[in-house]
């Protein structure tokens, strides 16, 4: 089962969908006149200041903020820490600077994504909003099209359980293990509680937790980031030029280290770029039709934020890190000279980074930061999974799902998930091209609400401002 998983991943992530991914964000791009540019100090602004009047009169189920956050904290989780180490220490430098491009193109799939979300979301028979991508796929293309929604929804749940769920629940249980000497079923048995009592308090609870953690996570991690960089301030400007003239150039061999050809920066880059942020998998359009916004282009403004956030800033904080230590160079550290073990790999050589630098101080930083982002990646997900399972079953079995969905996290714990990582992986293809194919379809839709905003209300608001 796992040979046949790896090859269809092989296919699945291999140079044609990786060529879709940056094509789509690319057309968009271009379609919107790089709208994620010269917006995106607007952007922050709806993200981060008190709710609007009108906003807060919108109908919905939660601020843009809490959107927000319950996105981030689903997509701020392990590929940041681990994710970006991969990528550097296979890719080298150059793969940091394919993750930004990668990064900015990806916020304006977001914020299309978004968009579509809000414009097509429905409601349930609790009162609630759902949108997302089978929503927009179905409604917005028409029900022959309905099988590409159906298929979307049914990776998208089973994708949950694994990459948002279990895979994030042995990454914990392994920190734990090794770092606190705590056994696997022990911390499988505090995270199903855990995750009972929030997930069971329903879409509030998730995103009050998740706007109250994700901001500490990250003041957590990118704080421990800046001061290595700053303790290392002379070594910036080095690091930049490691990136730029790696993005275009190979990494020479040397000793026993077979070098890096561009080839695997500019993969490694966009891979690992596409698994920290989700732009492209429709995964942020599952909470984004959940805001009140009195338009939709204002939350698909917010939304594109997170993908700033998490690329532009927490990967760029990794990266940096990794470079000014040395230990993205298994010969020994070009920059630094620091000795380090050349088979440490992922979450444990960001770890040893932090302490190479900072101590125990900088080991303990990683690992609280692996703890939490991984369990806010397993509640953030969590509406992710119910949002998808929803719209193949409707409401009356949702309690099902989240049965089965506490359950993972528990032995997610306890499990050896190489198979699950596979299925994970493909799952998360599987929802990313009907995605795509119903973002690029319903371009026209994007690019009307989009000039309808900013010919309209955007000038009104402006107005009374000034």
């Amino acid at each position: 089962m796992l040979d046949i998983l790896q090859k269809i991943n092989g296919v699945l992530w291999g140079t044609p969908s990786l060529v879709l991914l940056v094509g789509t964000g690319l057309f968009l791009t271009i379609l919107l006149r790089g709208l994620q540019f010269h917006r995106l100090l607007y952007a922050f602004k709806l993200a981060f200041t008190k709710e609007s009047a009108e906003d807060s009169k919108a109908e919905g189920d939660v601020s843009n903020f809490k959107a927000l956050m319950t996105a981030l904290a689903a997509t701020i989780g392990n590929g940041n820490i681990a994710g970006v180490a991969t990528a550097v220490t296979i890719g080298g430098p150059g793969a940091i600077f394919w993750m930004w491009v990668v990064g900015l193109l990806g916020m304006a799939t977001k914020y299309a994504e978004a968009l579509l979300a809000m414009k097509y979301r429905v409601k349930n028979k609790n009162g609630e909003y759902s949108g997302g991508p089978m929503y927009y796929i179905e409604l917005g293309l028409g029900r022959k099209f309905k099988w590409l929604a159906v298929a979307f929804a049914l990776f998208g749940a089973f994708a949950a359980l694994g990459i948002g769920n279990s895979v994030q629940s042995n990454t914990i249980a392994d920190v734990m293990d090794n770092f606190l000497g705590i056994d696997g079923w022990i911390t499988g048995l505090i995270l199903v509680i855990l995750t009972a009592l929030i997930i069971l308090g329903g879409l509030q609870r998730i995103s009050t937790v998740a706007g109250f953690f994700v901001p500490i996570m990250a003041f957590l991690y990118i704080g421990g980031s800046l001061i290595i960089i700053a303790m290392n301030y002379d070594q910036i400007i080095p690091s930049f030029q490691l990136i730029f003239h790696y993005a275009f150039h190979p990494v020479a061999a040397s000793g026993g280290f077979m070098g890096i050809v561009v080839s695997e920066a500019i993969r490694n880059g966009i891979s690992r770029g596409i698994f920290s942020n989700e732009a492209g998998l429709g995964t942020a359009a599952l909470i984004a039709g959940n805001a009140r916004a009195d338009h939709p282009v204002k939350q698909a403004l917010v939304a594109m934020t997170g993908t700033f956030i998490v690329t532009i800033i927490v990967c760029t904080m990794t990266g940096l890190t990794l470079l000014m230590t040395g230990f993205w160079d298994p010969t020994g550290g070009s920059l630094s000279g620091v000795p380090h073990n050349a088979a440490l790999e992922g979450g444990a050589l960001t770890t040893a980074a932090f302490g190479s630098v900072l101590g125990t101080v900088g080991e303990w930083i990683v690992t609280l930061s692996v703890i939490f982002f991984g369990f806010s990646t397993i509640v953030g997900w969590y509406v992710y999974g119910e949002k998808c399972f929803e719209y193949l079953a409707g409401v009356r079995f949702i309690g099902v799902y989240r049965a089965v969905y506490i359950a993972a996290a528990g032995i997610g714990a306890v499990a050896s998930l190489t198979t699950v990582w596979a299925f994970a992986d493909m799952a998360n293809a599987l929802m990313m091209i009907p995605n795509l194919i119903g973002l690029v379809l319903l371009y026209k839709v994007i690019k009307n609400e989009t000039d309808d905003f900013f010919q309209g209300q955007f000038k009104k608001e402006r107005k009374k401002v000034s």
